[in-house]
């Protein structure tokens, strides 16, 4: 299962749930402003940044922030999904 860490107001959060949908690919949304454990995760793998939407399956954790395809596609293909 793919976790998305987002935003309400993140504007690159909502393509990627839209794109990771039309691949067919369920996923658990994570709004880290309504929990602290959340942002601070994203911040510890991005660098200390809270950058988002930020992708996770497994190990492997990709900051999607200014969304394009090919950051998707190189996220699912490191994920071995």
């Amino acid at each position: 299962m793919i976790k998305m860490y987002t935003t309400s107001w993140c504007p690159d959060c909502h393509v990627a749930k839209r794109a990771l949908q039309q691949k067919g690919f369920d996923f658990e949304e994570i709004n880290i402003e309504n929990d602290d454990e959340a942002a601070q995760y994203v911040m510890r793998v991005n660098g200390g940044k809270r950058s988002v939407p930020t992708l996770v399956s497994g190990d492997v954790a990709h900051s999607l922030s200014g969304f394009r395809p090919q950051k998707l596609d190189a996220f699912l293909a490191a994920a071995g999904l």
